[in-house]
């Protein structure tokens, strides 16, 4: 059983940046699962914001794509997101997820169902 804790959340003005970090416990090492961040606004669904798989390939859903980097340390069982220059529409709870195995296909890293193990969030907040 994969357990995952969010670090890195907080408030910042639109155009800041912040720094997610997941950490997986309770697992030997990551690198056979593919790792992706997700957010879920107030009153919306959750949606896939970056994706990695177990190769390293990255997908990025579009908002965020040429401002946010998933990136991951297999060696600290870590998984990161850089944000920059953030805007109102990302204040969310971001959430990492992993499962095991690579993706098959690139659209399963930013869909819900294809992910089996979840953290418990952090929350981020833009303002004006």
């Amino acid at each position: 059983q994969v357990q995952l804790d969010e670090f890195g959340g907080g408030s910042v003005q639109s155009g800041g940046s912040l720094r997610l970090s997941c950490v997986a416990s309770e697992v030997s090492s990551i690198t056979p699962y593919r790792m992706g961040w997700f957010r879920q606004a107030p009153g919306k669904e959750r949606e896939g914001v970056a994706g990695i798989d177990t190769n390293g390939h990255t997908t990025y859903e579009d908002s965020v794509e040429g401002r946010f980097t998933i990136s991951r340390d297999n060696a600290k069982n870590t998984l990161y997101l850089q944000m920059n220059d953030l805007e109102p529409e990302d204040t969310a709870t971001y959430y990492c997820a992993a499962e095991a195995g690579a993706a098959g296909h690139e659209w399963y890293l930013l869909e819900t169902p294809k992910f089996s193990y979840w953290g418990l969030g952090t929350q981020v907040i833009v303002s004006l």
